[in-house]
């Protein structure tokens, strides 16, 4: 990690980024499961 000025920032803006990466795998696996269930 850097000895940055603002860490909470750094905290805050990779908590956002893996939390929507989180959101679009789950949207990913729901459309995939639903997909294969549907054929």
């Amino acid at each position: 990690m850097m000895n940055g000025d603002m860490p909470a920032a750094m905290m805050g803006i990779m908590g956002l980024f893996c939390l929507l990466l989180t959101i679009l795998m789950v949207l990913g696996i729901a459309a995939l499961i639903k997909y294969l269930r549907g054929r």
